[in-house]
């Protein structure tokens, strides 16, 4: 019996200009030495002006990747253009300098999901500080309605559920992934944990930069997903927002996504975020006194 086919999809942007060719080669390259033989690789670029499409051109030509390149409105448009070039079972997303450093990984997963007729994996991830350290991003899949709760480049998806649910939401710029995720558990999708740290992503800087606009956009995807569920308003999306501070009857609605045995561990994961949020809040208005 022939293996699925798995899809990697990676969007680029001046690759040359940005110093990204190093950590792109390397990414090729530790796909390629995968023991799971049926795998493409599609490149979504940005209209690239640096080089980079000559540079991708001899990718293709040596049978590494396909690639198409015209102007994006971002990360999640990207990604959404590869969902529909792609042809496999079941799709990943990482980014140029994101890397799968076990080689036997996508052999395993793949197994995994056929085995367990999974809807998506997670996993936990090594993840690149910009400042230089490394850390390790273990999935939290209980506090999922409260924040990101994996990385995504650490988890696959089957393609025809991302059909089902029109693939990323682009109007979240920064966060769609995040509105995904929730979206996906809601719905009721078959998960699977892949018990194994296989993959390195750079933690991206937009979020950090951008705050107001990830608060905002947090804000609109609780709502978006939630407002059914309970009457929603600014100050209640606020506190959600700010300090993870959920309204128990809306978080009584929620524990019923999750199998009844896990629903005391979901209260408690809910928070301990919360706490956590508050912490930090009253630490950095500590700081800004000092």
């Amino acid at each position: 019996m022939e293996e699925p086919l798995i899809t990697v999809i990676t969007p680029t942007d001046n690759l040359l200009q940005n110093n990204n060719a190093d950590a792109f080669n390397l990414l090729v390259q530790l796909l390629d030495m995968q023991t799971y033989p049926n795998i493409e690789h599609i490149i979504i670029d940005n209209g690239s002006t640096d080089g980079t499409i000559e540079f991708l051109k001899d990718y293709k030509n040596q049978g590494y990747l396909t690639f198409f390149s015209e102007r994006d409105t971002g990360k999640f448009n990207a990604y959404n253009k590869g969902i529909m070039h792609a042809k496999g079972k079941y799709i990943t997303f990482l980014s140029c300098d994101d890397f799968i450093h076990d080689i036997t990984s996508i052999y395993d997963i793949v197994n995994l999901m056929e085995a367990n007729n999974a809807d998506f994996t997670f996993a936990p991830a090594y993840c690149r500080h910009p400042e230089g350290f490394v850390f390790l991003f273990a999935p939290a899949m209980h506090s999922a309605f409260q924040v990101m709760p994996c990385a995504r480049q650490a988890m696959f998806f089957k393609k025809s559920m991302l059909d089902r649910e029109n693939y990323f939401d682009e109007r979240f710029k920064l966060l769609a992934d995040f509105d995904l995720i929730i979206r996906i558990i809601m719905k009721g999708y078959t998960p699977a944990y892949f018990d194994t740290t296989y993959v390195t992503y750079k933690l991206g800087e937009k979020v950090a930069q951008n705050e107001d606009r990830a608060e905002k956009e947090i804000k609109a995807i609780y709502n978006k997903n939630y407002r059914t569920l309970y009457p929603l308003n600014e100050t209640v999306l606020d506190r959600m927002a700010k300090f993870s501070e959920f309204p128990k009857e809306l978080l009584d609605r929620l524990a019923k996504y999750f199998p009844e045995d896990d629903r005391e561990l979901f209260y408690e994961r809910c928070e301990q975020m919360h706490q956590i949020r508050v912490n930090a809040h009253n630490n950095a208005k500590q700081q800004n006194k000092e």
